[in-house]
This record gives structure tokens, C-alpha cells and sequence, in this order.
């Protein structure tokens, strides 16, 4: 094998990776379906915390009513979700909104009102009906 079709698997099998896309992680709980995008700047304890909202319908309870509605996560990559052992002001999530797009976008628009640092807020978890 050169190193040239080495490199190229190499590029295929990294995937979104090395595309700068961020990894996703989907559950289904109930009936609703929920991806959480895992951002490089999450700390492992904030990734433990949003797994569990992911497979305890006690903690999903806590991010959306059982409306059947679509709902967002957002949090600004310098404030975070959890620092300093109390969740980040900026963090915000919304919920029984009518579409992924505007659940995204209303959570995004509300975490930058409330983030304290300069990076603009990002969409964390996504929770739709399934």
C-alpha cells in the first residue's frame, strides 16, 4: 500500500473528525429522541451529567415537560454547563417549541443574552418527539 492510499483510508475512516464536525451521541427514552453533540470544550463531569439526561426520564423530566414538543440545550464554550460545581447561568435550555430549527436557534439567541464569555453559544442537546 503507498503511503499516499494509506493516507487517503486513513482521511476515510477518521471521518467527521478530521471534517472539524462535532460527534454526536443519540438515545431514545420514552418517546422522545435525544442527541447530544459533543463539544471538545465539555468536561467529562458535564458529559456524565447530560448522559444521564439522556437515559433517566427523571432527569429529561427536568429539560422537558411531556408536551411532545421539540427542546434545546445551549451553553456558551467559555462559561460551560457545570463549573465551579453550579450549573452556568448561560446555559439555557428551552422547551415545547414547534420545530428542531426554532428550538435550536431560541436556546442559542437566549444563552448568548446571559454568557459572560466571547464565544457564542452552541447547541448541546437536542430533544425532539419520537
Amino acid at each position: 500500500m503507498t503511503k499516499a492510499v494509506a493516507f487517503a483510508a486513513a482521511v476515510a475512516l477518521a471521518g467527521p473528525a478530521l471534517a472539524g464536525e462535532t460527534p454526536v451521541e443519540t438515545a431514545t427514552l420514552g418517546e422522545a429522541k435525544i442527541t447530544l453533540h459533543v463539544h471538545d470544550f465539555l468536561l467529562e463531569d458535564e458529559l456524565m451529567a447530560l448522559r444521564l439526561v439522556m437515559t433517566n426520564e427523571d432527569a429529561l423530566a427536568l429539560f422537558v415537560p411531556k408536551s411532545g414538543g421539540f427542546a434545546a440545550l445551549a451553553m456558551s464554550p467559555d462559561d460551560g454547563f457545570i463549573r465551579d460545581g453550579a450549573p452556568a447561568k448561560s446555559a439555557v435550555a428551552l422547551a415545547d417549541l414547534p420545530d428542531a430549527g426554532t428550538a435550536a436557534a431560541e436556546a442559542a439567541k437566549a444563552c448568548d443574552g446571559l454568557r459572560k464569555g466571547k464565544s457564542p453559544c452552541v447547541v448541546v442537546l437536542e430533544i425532539a418527539p419520537e
